[in-house]
């Protein structure tokens, strides 16, 4: 029987990823065993914080060694799903859409590009890295002949939640939602929203609180 891990806290989950980068680096330096405090001072977590995570996912470091650094990459990429193949398509061919398209470890960590989707003639035909650029009005019957997983919106707001909607009217299991704009799906379908703005807005105020912490030490 397979671990359950529902009962898991998203703010654990959300914290994987960056177990995964640190964990890939110190395997391309070649360091093989780790301790939690020497993972604290490089993630920036604390050594208790970092035990408290794992924990959560069965027993990975042993009392004197330390962690196995592949080990641990090769099972957080495992609790991630990163074990798998994921059948995808980006709606929205334009500046962003290709950015994505052309990430270089898109298909590295099993997120397989079947096709992009625009309302652009001037797209349509095209191709990013032997990618066909289709035109969005096919999107239903691609994702349906092609049983795409995820759908990855890059589009305006405007029509977000229309290609949210044809998409898991045509089956996808998950969406990575870039538009400014939450969109709403079927309780059996995934949506993860990556809003650029406010990570920027979030950027602006802690500039703006240095500024105002080192004025108010001036005076």
């Amino acid at each position: 029987m397979g671990r359950d891990f529902t009962d898991v806290s998203m703010a654990v989950v959300r914290r994987l990823p960056k177990y995964h980068r640190y964990l890939k680096d110190l395997l391309d330096k070649e360091v093989y065993r780790i301790s939690s405090r020497e993972l604290s001072r490089l993630i920036g977590f604390t050594a208790s914080q970092i035990r408290q995570d794992l924990n959560c996912f069965g027993g990975f470091g042993q009392q004197g060694y330390g962690y196995n650094v592949e080990e641990l990459y090769n099972e957080i990429g495992k609790i991630l799903g990163l074990n798998k193949i994921y059948s995808t398509v980006i709606i929205g061919a334009g500046n962003l859409g290709q950015a994505i398209a052309n990430y270089p470890h898109f298909v590295k960590y099993g997120f397989k590009l079947y096709g992009l989707f625009d309302s652009n003639p001037k797209l349509i035909g095209m191709k990013i890295r032997d990618i066909n650029i289709y035109d969005v009005d096919a999107i239903e019957s691609f994702v349906e002949k092609n049983q795409i997983e995820i759908g990855i919106i890059c589009t305006p707001k405007e029509v977000a939640q229309d290609i949210a909607d044809k998409l898991t009217n045509a089956g996808v299991k998950g969406i990575w939602n870039f538009a400014p704009l939450d969109i709403k799906v079927p309780d059996d379908v995934i949506v993860e929203n990556v809003h650029l703005s406010e990570s920027l807005f979030i950027l602006s105020y802690l500039l703006h609180e240095k500024e105002a912490l080192e004025a108010a030490k001036r005076k």
